[in-house]
């Protein structure tokens, strides 16, 4: 329960500042059941931290990125990079999706040699937000 709350808080709180376009969150209630009922249950998940300070997580599977989210304050300090190199340390190839309107992250996987697959309009996503599905392949 506890990694739950903490990977909720920085689910929370990187989304509040990276991802401004999104729908309001529902209830942290929610968001920790969520956490706690299906993404660590059915995720490898890995956590950052910097002076015994949880700042970071990664969750993947089989095929998968699921997660990657670091708080604000400690973006751009090479907290991302290692989480996704753990998430790949096995070298299979890996599929994610992230929103077309978040640049920044599109911007950090293209760089790190995932390619576009494709975008959507949304309608298939819980947010009805355009996506974009990457592919990294080893």
């Amino acid at each position: 329960m506890a990694d739950a709350e903490v990977c909720a808080r920085i689910q929370r709180e990187a989304s509040r500042v990276s991802l401004p376009f999104l729908p309001a969150p529902g209830s942290f209630e929610n968001a920790v059941a969520f956490f706690t009922t299906k993404l660590l249950v059915e995720n490898e998940a890995w956590v950052a931290e910097e002076d015994g300070v949880v700042v970071g997580y990664v969750a993947f599977h089989p095929g998968w990125l699921e997660h990657l989210f670091i708080l604000p304050d400690y973006q751009a300090r090479g907290v991302g990079p290692q989480l996704l190199a753990k998430a790949l340390e096995d070298g299979t190839p890996r599929t994610l999706w992230t929103f077309q309107a978040n640049e920044r992250a599109r911007r950090f996987y293209e760089t790190r040699g995932w390619t576009l697959v494709k975008l959507t309009d949304g309608a298939g996503n819980m947010e009805k937000t355009p996506d974009a599905l990457y592919a990294w392949s080893g």
